[in-house]
């Protein structure tokens, strides 16, 4: 499979990109800045500049080609709300919008738990939530694509288990290792089409929980 990473020099786009690579699939991690390459050329990724503040037709372009799209950007805890808006919100809109015009069916979103409701939204944090509902709503309600949106807990760096749970009611962590496994694995399972997943720490092999979503 032909995958685009958008947002892949982050913590959870790298373990992506080299998981996706490793599994022999052909990735491209999309960058913002040349310097981040140096990662991915040691790692045999081809890399492709993209910017989510641009129209999404040139995106459109840079996709050609692709069987999916995965979306991991975010504008980051030291940017302003400004930039969550136009990044975590826009950015990923644009993403949706640029993955339509040239034809790729699959993507993937890296959201958040409890994105979809407001009334478990971190006080601290609430213009990334806001960010997040409106980006998948859009996902779900505003496109054609055939779609998975991943709703992870607290990230943490913890080695991953390869296991996992998709009960988010109470919450908790999950390792960004397993993160990014779930991702990889959810884009070639069919079960997972159309489909808001949970994932948090857990006792199931991914593989298992995926199928039984």
């Amino acid at each position: 499979m032909k995958v685009f990473v958008i947002g892949a020099n982050g913590n959870i786009g790298r373990l992506i990109s080299q998981q996706l690579s490793e599994n022999g699939d052909e990735v491209v991690a999309g960058i913002r800045k040349p310097e981040q390459a140096a990662f991915f050329e040691d790692h045999q990724i081809k890399t492709a500049h993209v910017n989510l503040l641009g129209k999404p037709e040139a995106l459109g372009v840079t996709l050609d080609g692709f069987d999916a799209v995965i979306f991991t950007a975010g504008s980051g805890s030291k940017t302003g709300d400004d930039m969550t808006l136009m990044v975590d919100l826009d950015g990923a809109v644009k993403s949706m919008q640029a993955a339509q015009i040239a034809g790729v069916k699959r993507y993937v979103m890296v959201s958040a738990l409890w994105a979809e409701d407001r009334n478990r939204w971190h006080a601290a944090i609430r213009p990334y939530y806001a960010a997040k509902f409106y980006a998948d709503e859009w996902l779900r309600y505003r496109t054609n694509l055939n779609y998975t949106i991943v709703e992870p807990g607290t990230l943490t760096f913890d080695k991953g288990t390869g296991k996992i749970s998709t009960n988010g009611v109470t919450g908790g962590s999950v390792a960004r290792e397993d993160v990014a496994s779930t991702v990889v694995a959810a884009l070639k399972q069919p079960k997972t089409i159309n489909k808001t997943i949970p994932i948090l720490t857990g006792d199931t092999l991914i593989s298992e929980a995926l199928k039984n979503i």
